[in-house]
């Protein structure tokens, strides 16, 4: 025959199609099928007891997110004796089946992964078969997104049959497939070595179909062994090498809600477990400690599968935190918690530390992360997300990853640069063509399997796997667990390359700033549990309250999944939101109690005596407050104490005239116009003038990125920046010694109304803008921009124990990348001798370029939630001018008292503190009792980049001191001299100590 090898090609294409058409050759519609609903999302116990009625195929169901239960019987054939009996289910949604009050598997046809569920490995025939299936009437991505061009709104029962399972027609399509398609890859890409095989392939394939009579089954074994010496052809003897796990990347809230959520895990690990079951090679990795509790508590047979499997190895839990959290919003004792938590929890559950933090998928990585790693028993890191960078794609796939202190952990992004592979044969040659690494590494990791919505690998993808094990032009791909693969890499890797500090993602810029009120709320919260666990602490170390240990871990456990990468940013639907709104509340209103009695019970001396000002953070405090009666107060506080009312040391004077307002202290001298911008700010003690420009511009910008609305600030938006309308009303609206203040109305854009109040307290060094606003905009981002009197080639922005530096210039594109950047409390200017630092409560995302600083306020997305951000804002920002730098004007100090208010106990005592440091480089962040005893904890932070030694006070009886790490585990004996116990430290260290 001459050569035809175009018609060869499509010929074996269409081929593969003819052997799957026989794997479910003989079928049978199920003899009775019944339904029940729409219901909530209800247990399977309370399915029981609904009333069903005849369900037929073709029916819709709805609305969306409803739930419909169907009981449905079928007859097994007698001829189908000894044949394996699956069930073939597509009601275009996502699905359970259940065998009476166990989880079989998922079902999914969405992306065609999940149709059949094995009902039966090995029929008798004539039995009658009876099972339930739960319908969702949602897809993998909820509600509001389409995939593959089919609407996921209609939800409709299009089969439900059993099949026999025709195993060798498996085999034989799955064996001819991958060679199939290894054929076509190597045609479409192969280098000139390749094209030998690659023909061998095409003749023998193509013999292959010549010898094979569908029809005839005994035809089937001698045209099988065709293929089979095909997979006799191995690579050569240095190859790149993959391992590959199974994953599922399970959002813990996203386009569903939390609800939806439990039942995604259902659905993807029970699927999982049933793989193992039939692959006893296959191993699936599955992070966040929320989710294995989520089955603890809600299905307690799949649990102890869970368990079995973990301890046979095959379900590998990774990551070692509570969920998998955003990184870059979270305070530093906050990430601390969600390994805390997760550790605990997979040492208590199955006895294992995980050692490697997985983040496949957050939004940035902030510089602290990796000495938190090492303090926490994991030296090892993988993502891929920065893959998405829009300017600078990652230079390596591979590399030790340092951190601000000099902490070291190696880390890993997939070259597949994506955690939901296909594992597929493009793929696989995909990931070792575009591996960076060659020179230094021959193994990287794939990680397979639908995912964010859940679900995980399929069948198909293991098939593919065991085919690709050696077969020449494929990596040679093994199962691995992540701890498997990352001790063949630290092996195998040669003179590592390092990246140092923060991995900052070139993506998703808007996620600082969309959905104000839940990252105004995460703030409030974090700064709650602090005081929480103080006052706690100290109550019970002097006998005076039992520490609410339950209480702390359940909030505690609430905050920490709320700051799942998908809820804090602010990228989930509006339902989402509404679950963390009520979440939030309850957590604030539980934790409001907790403090109030621990207050009472570590400062209150009981009886009639006058209340007294309390401080819950770590640098003493000089300042006015407002009294519980609504007065103010000038209060002189410790730094984790009880303190006392003192004069203040001089008072604000607040005159108006000409245009202006002027309110003025001993520090500085502030002129408002009365269109409520800040025309000038004198710092007193230095002379200097703080503005270039009028600052408190509050400036309204187009917001409609190309594309992730909810996540993405576009830089071509900054170039319709607009001025907002000057204040329609202003006047004085407090004028004494202790406070002036200004109160400014103003219109922004079409419909949006804002009041802010001016004020400055006497003594302060800040001048602070109490914000409230009625936001009604659609597609608008709000900022407000200070001009300042200040040169410098970088800024300083805090983030978790410790701080950021980053170019004020668009140099290289690695600068250009950064116009819009994430903080915490507080971004600084400083050049030699004065600087501006700007404060906030509870916004996250700043910019500075050249001499203007900026604070991203609101946005107007309408994507995926189209009423984010709609409603009433109260927030407050400060401006701070200081004299030196920011490390020698305690602005970390400052920045935390904006956040955390003076508190105030009845009956306080004599003015004393619980700890102090005598070092201002040293942070003394936390204070609580210990995990599994009534120990102490206190946890440190070096926070100016400076090395010393610090003297530390305890005012609580303890016995013995030694450090700990963050797992609280105890360490080496901490040196007392003179009472006090000796800290020290090197530049950005994190230390804990335990008092027993």
């Amino acid at each position: 025959m001459q050569r035809y090898p175009q018609y060869t090609r499509e010929r074996l294409k269409k081929f593969s199609d003819r052997i799957r058409e026989l794997i479910y050759q003989q079928r049978c519609p199920a003899t009775s099928l019944s339904v029940s609903g729409p219901v909530d999302r209800i247990r399977r116990q309370a399915a029981e007891k609904l009333v069903y009625r005849p369900a037929k195929l073709g029916e819709h169901f709805g609305p969306p997110w409803a739930t419909f239960w169907f009981q449905v019987e079928a007859q097994v054939p007698r001829q189908w004796a000894g044949a394996r009996v699956d069930l073939l289910w597509n009601s275009h949604s996502e699905a359970t089946l259940w065998k009476g009050e166990r989880t079989i598997q998922g079902l999914n046809f969405h992306m065609g992964d999940r149709p059949d569920a094995i009902l039966l490995p090995k029929a008798q025939g004539g039995e009658t078969l009876r099972f339930q299936i739960e319908m969702a009437c949602n897809g993998k991505f909820g509600v509001t997104m389409t995939c593959d061009d089919f609407r996921q709104g209609d939800y409709f029962l299009e089969q439900c049959e059993i099949a026999v399972f025709d195993a060798l027609a498996w085999e034989l399509y799955y064996d001819f497939r991958i060679l199939q398609e290894l054929q076509a890859e190597i045609v479409r890409g192969g280098g000139p070595m390749e094209q030998a095989w690659g023909g061998k392939l095409l003749a023998e394939l193509n013999r292959f179909v010549n010898a094979i009579d569908l029809t005839d089954r005994t035809t089937w074994p001698p045209a099988q062994a065709l293929l089979k010496a095909l997979y006799q052809h191995h690579n050569a003897s240095l190859v790149h090498q993959v391992s590959a796990i199974g994953h599922a990347h399970i959002d813990t809230a996203w386009l569903w809600p939390l609800a939806e959520t439990e039942r995604k895990c259902e659905r993807t690990f029970s699927s999982q477990i049933a793989y193992m079951d039939q692959y006893p090679e296959y191993k699936f990795a599955c992070s966040q400690a929320c989710q294995y509790d989520i089955i603890k508590r809600r299905n307690p047979d799949l649990y102890e599968r869970i368990r079995a499997k973990v301890k046979a190895g095959q379900f590998v839990p990774v990551g070692g935190t509570w969920v998998e959290p955003d990184c870059n919003l979270p305070s530093g004792e906050a990430l601390v918690r969600q390994f805390l938590y997760g550790q605990r929890f997979f040492q208590k559950e199955f006895g294992l530390t995980c050692g490697e933090f997985w983040q496949p998928d957050v939004f940035g990585y902030n510089g602290q992360l990796p000495q938190i790693m090492r303090l926490c028993g994991i030296r090892h890191f993988l993502t891929q997300k920065l893959s998405w960078n829009q300017f600078n794609k990652p230079l390596y796939h591979t590399f030790l990853w340092q951190g601000l202190d000099g902490s070291e952990v190696l880390a890993h992004f997939p070259p597949a640069d994506t955690y939901n592979s296909m594992a597929d044969v493009p793929e696989l040659r995909r990931i070792a063509r575009d591996y960076k690494d060659h020179d230094r590494s021959r193994h990287s990791l794939m990680l397979f399997g639908f995912g964010d919505g859940g679900g995980g690998p399929t069948k198909e993808m293991i098939e593919t796997i065991r085919r690709a094990r050696d077969l020449q032009g494929l990596p040679p791909t093994t199962v691995r667990s992540s701890a498997e693969f990352f001790a063949l890499l630290e092996q195998d890797y040669r003179d590592p390359v390092r990246q140092i500090g923060e991995l900052y993602f070139e993506l998703h810029r808007g996620t600082y700033t969309t959905q104000a009120a839940t990252k105004k709320a995460n703030r409030k919260a974090e700064w709650l549990l602090h005081d929480v666990e103080f006052l706690a602490a100290t109550a019970a170390r002097k006998g005076a309250l039992k520490y609410p240990r339950l209480e702390l871990e359940r909030l505690w456990k609430i905050l920490l999944l709320n700051q799942f990468h998908d809820i804090l940013p602010g990228s989930s639907i509006g339902l989402v939101y509404e679950d963390n709104k009520r979440q939030m509340e309850e957590l604030a209103a539980e934790g409001g109690a907790l403090r109030e009695q621990a207050l009472r019970a570590a400062f209150s001396g009981g009886g009639p005596g006058a209340a007294g000002p309390v401080n819950t953070i770590g640098f003493a405090r000089h300042e006015v407050a407002p009294a519980p009666d609504g007065s103010l107060v000038y209060v002189e506080a410790p730094c984790y104490g009880v303190g006392r009312f003192v004069a203040a040391p001089d008072q604000v004077r607040v005159s108006s005239g000409s245009g202006r307002f002027i309110l003025e202290n001993g520090r500085l001298r502030a002129e408002l116009s009365v269109a409520g911008t800040l025309t000038s700010l004198v710092e007193k003690t230095t002379g200097r003038e703080a503005l270039s420009g009028p600052g408190n511009q509050l400036l309204l910008y187009r917001d409609e990125p190309n594309n992730f609305d909810a996540w993405d600030l576009d830089p071509q938006d900054l170039e319709t920046e607009a001025p907002c309308p000057p204040a329609s009303s202003a006047k004085i609206v407090q004028a004494d010694a202790l406070r002036g203040a200004v109160e400014f109305e103003r219109r922004l854009g079409r419909a949006s109304k804002l009041i802010q109040v001016v004020s400055l307290s006497a003594n302060a060094p800040r001048l602070e803008f109490s914000t409230r606003v009625d936001w009604r905009e659609e597609k608008k981002h709000l900022k407000v921009a200070f001009p300042v009197n200040v040169r410098a080639l970088s800024a300083a922005y805090e983030m978790q124990f410790g701080n950021a530096q980053r170019p004020t210039h668009y140099n290289t594109p690695y600068d250009l990348a950064r116009f819009e950047v994430p903080g915490h409390k507080w971004a600084d200017l400083s050049e030699h001798g004065f600087g501006v630092a700007l404060l906030s409560e509870s916004k996250y995302g700043f910019s500075t370029f050249g001499q203007t600083m900026r604070i991203s306020l609101l946005r107007a997305t309408t994507s995926p939630d189209p009423h984010a951000d709609i409603g009433g804002h109260e927030f407050a920002y400060a401006i701070m001018p200081h004299p030196g730098t920011w490390h020698e004007a305690d602005v970390v100090a400052e920045a935390a008292r904006f956040n955390s208010p003076i508190l105030f106990v009845p009956a306080a005592g004599e003015p004393r503190s619980v700890a102090w440091v005598d070092d201002g480089n040293l942070v003394l962040d936390t204070i609580k009792q210990a995990e599994d005893d009534d120990a102490v904890i206190l946890r440190l932070y070096e926070c100016h980049g400076a090395r010393g030694t610090a003297k530390l006070h305890v005012d609580l009886p303890f016995q013995a001191a030694c450090f700990c790490d963050l797992l609280e585990q105890p360490g080496a004996a901490v040196k007392a001299t003179a009472g006090a116990l000796e800290i020290p430290y090197r530049p950005y260290q994190i230390i804990s100590l335990k008092l027993a």
